[in-house]
């Protein structure tokens, strides 16, 4: 695993994000290779523009075969969708059973659209917002959803 970039994004704490940085240099230097180093790894690179998807695919990955979450698989499958494209994601949505996570169908919805399969994507979007309980996450996925007509 490679030190990732450093880029910044406006309105971050550039002094926090060095703090950030440089403890992971240590837990890289001192051969970290725990869920936390992970994690921090992949905030790291969540930080920079443009992102490495390959390497966030990667950390994911890693992140998976240590914590076994469905919801890291989750990530993981948006990080492989970007780096080799919608299908490859969707192949790995999919495999997740998540059926009551709205984020999973949020996904779907989004990849669906990208390959063009608009009526599918019209029925992954409703039951993402049967399940999704933040306002602001609503607005976004009724116009997305309406995006579609």
């Amino acid at each position: 695993m490679g030190r990732p970039g450093r880029g910044r994004e406006a309105g971050w704490d550039a002094a926090q994000i060095a703090t950030g940085c440089a403890a992971f240099d240590r837990a890289l230097a001192l051969h970290g290779r725990g869920p936390c180093v992970l994690q921090a790894g992949i905030a790291s690179l969540h930080a920079d523009e443009p992102r490495d998807w390959p390497q966030l695919a990667a950390l994911y990955g890693e992140l998976c075969r240590l914590t076994d979450s469905p919801v890291v698989a989750l990530s993981r499958a948006v990080a492989v969708a970007e780096a080799q494209g919608p299908a490859v994601g969707l192949t790995l949505v999919d495999r997740l059973d998540l059926d009551g996570f709205h984020y999973l169908h949020a996904t779907r919805g989004e990849l669906l659209r990208r390959l063009g399969r608009t009526g599918e994507a019209r029925h992954a979007y409703p039951k993402a917002l049967a399940l999704v309980g933040d306002d602001a996450e609503r607005r976004l996925l009724e116009r997305k959803l309406a995006g579609l007509a």
